[in-house]
């Protein structure tokens, strides 16, 4: 595990150093967006609404909508100094029975493990703690927010349970609240029986995901069934040619690659034309050679003397 927070516990004038780590991870099988045809993953780009630009995280602000299509844009500089007293600091603040929190309210657990010298208080308030069987009120600022959270202790490790403001659980409000709606004696004890039959005992191992325990083996048989997409990765842009033939001989195989078609005619086809150049040489060379004049033949004995014109 990979700590996300350091800072220490104050306990009183105690203070115990410690870090802080995620106590749980969600297991859901994650997607990418991907092009169905290449498998090529979608990016997304960051435009302004108004000109229509690519912004950068520079260029980022962070703006509160005050309705009637204004906005109040704030900076860095408007957070810095703001009251966060408990950015490296986890206040404790009172202690209080387990039973009279609501479970509502209990957002994410963190493990807190000591640092360096602070194993010996950080032993000394989780005994306290289990003997007192009480939580620990506390406040801590995680990733520039202030939370409040509680401090209980589990399997020996101090756990530290980040918890919603009241202000932000919401009030039911439904319809059938307000209806005069009776249930019978003999319906009540019928669910009451029915609930005595189903009584047990919570074995959190007992239960299992099936939803995602059947897309697993979905994604394993496309595994092995090979029916799986590797992207192409982005070419780099070409640098300028130096040698003519060879940036030429790329762009073919480059072609051919694309078109789906085999590396083998090209190659084949290399020497062929290699034999083709010698033969079409020669005959180029034949037509360029003068003629020689035939040998003339002379006249035998036998031939007969010319005629003399008249």
């Amino acid at each position: 595990m990979r700590a996300i927070w350091k800072g220490a516990v104050s306990f009183g004038l105690v203070s115990i150093a410690v870090k802080l780590y995620s106590a749980t991870e969600e297991k859901d099988i994650r997607f990418h967006q991907v092009h169905r045809t290449d498998g090529g993953r979608i990016k997304y780009q960051r435009t302004c609404s108004v000109d229509g630009e690519v912004v950068t995280y520079d260029d980022i602000a962070k703006g509160y909508d005050i309705g009637g299509g204004e906005m109040v844009i704030l900076t860095d500089d408007d957070f810095a100094d703001l009251p966060l007293s408990t950015s490296r600091a986890i206040d404790v603040l009172e202690f209080v029975p387990a039973e009279q929190i609501d479970p509502i309210l209990f957002a994410k657990a963190y493990y807190l493990e000591p640092e360096g010298q602070a194993a010996k208080p950080y032993v000394l308030l989780r005994d306290a703690l289990r003997d007192a069987d009480r939580v620990a009120i506390v406040k801590i600022a995680i990733r520039q927010r202030e939370q409040l959270a509680t401090l209980r202790v589990r399997d020996d490790v101090l756990v530290l349970n980040t918890m919603m403001w009241p202000d932000e659980v919401r009030t039911p409000d439904f319809g059938f609240l307000d209806d005069d709606i009776e249930t019978r004696p003999a319906e009540l004890a019928m669910a009451s029986s029915l609930i005595d039959s189903m009584a047990g005992s919570f074995k959190p191992d007992e239960f299992t995901d099936n939803y995602r325990a059947a897309l697993q083996e979905v994604i394993d048989a496309k595994v092995e069934g090979r029916e799986v997409v590797q992207p192409e990765e982005a070419e780099d842009e070409p640098a300028a040619a130096v040698d003519l033939m060879a940036a030429l001989k790329a762009s073919v195989e480059r072609a051919r690659k694309a078109r789906g078609e085999d590396e083998a005619p090209a190659a084949a086809a290399a020497p062929a034309a290699a034999k083709k150049a010698p033969a079409a040489k020669k005959a180029t060379a034949a037509k360029k050679a003068p003629a020689k004049k035939a040998p003339a033949k002379k006249a035998t004995a036998s031939s007969k003397p010319a005629r003399k014109s008249a």
